[in-house]
């Protein structure tokens, strides 16, 4: 009978994997975070046509595509000369936030909905960031502007601020097309319908922290 060794973690081989490619790969060894920007925003695209059209093995493989985004960028930091941190610090700085902030998994406090998780959720989340002076602040504005919109609406809500809704559709589908139509409605006069967007975001972004600035008054 033959010693086996144990399989190793599929977790682990995978940073190991990672580890040796950025030794002995003169393409790797050379890319910095900064370089790896575009790879990411097109992993992650590619992932969400996996998850909203693609199939079992597409969703399986772009998930893997992304977590190889993850190793790299974890291991350009492992040889930071100044501030060096692993792949082991991102997975155990993520365990212990996601243990602070689900109290009610790992605390002993009581969520029965949705709504009331919510509630432990931004309260921990307020203690870890009590040096944040607004709402906005950690909220990339190099989100899709859609989506950055749909956020600083909920930021602007509790102040009273955002945008009167209009012709409300009752569907995700009636709001693909009214949202549709209004980018024609853009395009046949000329206009640029992501300018429009940001430049109405940055108006809302001053209305945000004008409004958080009063309260401190």
């Amino acid at each position: 009978m033959t010693d086996t060794q144990p399989q190793q973690d599929p977790l682990r081989q995978a940073a190991e994997t990672m580890r040796l490619v950025r030794d002995r790969c003169v393409w790797t060894r050379q890319i910095t975070h900064r370089d790896l920007v575009p790879y990411l925003v097109e992993e992650s695209a590619e992932l969400v046509d996996a998850v909203e059209e693609g199939s079992r093995a597409d969703l399986r493989e772009e998930l893997g595509d992304l977590l190889w985004q993850v190793l790299f960028h974890a291991e350009i930091a492992s040889r930071d000369p100044v501030e060096p941190f692993d792949i082991d610090e991102v997975a155990r700085g993520l365990t212990e936030k996601m243990v602070r902030r689900h109290p009610h998994v790992f605390a002993g406090e009581v969520a029965e909905t949705p709504e009331q998780v919510l509630v432990l959720w931004n309260a921990a989340k307020a203690v870890e960031k009590s040096t944040r002076t607004s709402v906005l602040d950690g909220v990339s504005e190099r989100m899709p502007s859609l989506a950055l919109a749909q956020k600083m609406l909920g930021k602007g809500a509790p102040l009273g601020l955002g945008a009167a809704p209009v012709d409300a559709p009752s569907s995700e589908a009636e709001l693909g097309e009214a949202l549709l139509g209004l980018v024609a409605l853009a395009r046949e006069n000329g206009w640029d319908a992501e300018r429009a967007l940001r430049e109405r975001l940055r108006g809302l972004s001053m209305g945000i922290r004008e409004a958080e600035a009063g309260l401190r008054d």
